[in-house]
C-alpha cells in the first residue's frame, strides 16, 4: 500500500495531483496575448488626448490671383 498522498502505477510510486487552480497551457497564452494584440488593433486602447496630425501643407502654391 503506498504512502499518504500517493498512488501506484506499475510499479512506480507517484504523487496525487493537487486539487486547485489549474496551469495555464502555453497555448491560451499565447491567445490571451493575441486578443489584446487584436484589440489594440482594431479598437485601440482609448487614447482620449487630443491629438491632432498637423494640417498637410499644399504641395503647390494658391494660383495667382487676376
Amino acid at each position: 500500500m503506498p504512502p499518504e498522498g500517493f498512488h501506484t502505477v506499475r510499479t512506480h510510486r507517484r504523487r496525487n495531483p493537487r486539487p486547485g487552480r489549474k496551469k495555464m497551457s502555453g497555448w491560451t497564452i499565447a491567445a490571451l496575448v493575441a486578443g489584446v494584440w487584436l484589440w489594440g488593433q482594431v479598437i485601440g486602447f482609448g487614447d482620449t488626448s487630443e491629438h491632432k496630425a498637423p494640417e498637410p501643407a499644399p504641395a503647390v502654391s494658391a494660383p495667382a490671383q487676376r
